[in-house]
């Protein structure tokens, strides 16, 4: 039992960092961009098709 409080305390005074926050933080920001360019590219197309 006294090990579990052990664990506990040494996980509370040392977190661990978080290895893959960068590459997830890139991989949303990939994500976000390519869906923004093709929701703008598919609205130009309507535009130009609804124009003529």
């Amino acid at each position: 039992m006294e090990t579990v409080f052990d664990d506990i305390a040494n996980a509370l005074r040392e977190p661990r960092s978080d290895v893959w926050r960068p590459v997830r933080a890139f991989a949303l920001d990939l994500a976000a961009k390519l869906f923004l360019g093709l929701a703008v590219g598919l609205g130009v197309g309507f535009g130009m098709a609804l124009a003529g």
